[in-house]
């Protein structure tokens, strides 16, 4: 099954792999961000909206990259049909 697996990953064409690349790549950067808040928050704990801002942006980042992963695969499989 993880054989399977990886041959897929690797059997992505060029076009969706660099869309889903981008994609993971945005999400980095907003789990970046998420990270920056989460550390404003620990300096200087003034009020819980810096603390809620770097939970959401981070849960939003895996979000946004499990999403681009899963489509990838999805829009792959579609194309290779069609």
């Amino acid at each position: 099954m993880i054989k399977n697996f990886i041959t897929n990953v690797k059997n992505i064409e060029k076009d969706v792999l660099k869309i889903m690349f981008k994609g993971l790549r945005f999400s980095l950067i907003v789990c970046i961000i998420s990270g920056i808040f989460s550390l404003l928050y620990i300096i200087n704990p003034i009020s819980h909206i810096l603390y809620d801002s770097g939970i959401i942006l981070f849960k939003t980042g895996l979000t946004f990259a499990v999403t681009f992963f899963i489509c990838a695969f999805a829009i792959d499989k579609i194309k290779k049909i069609f």
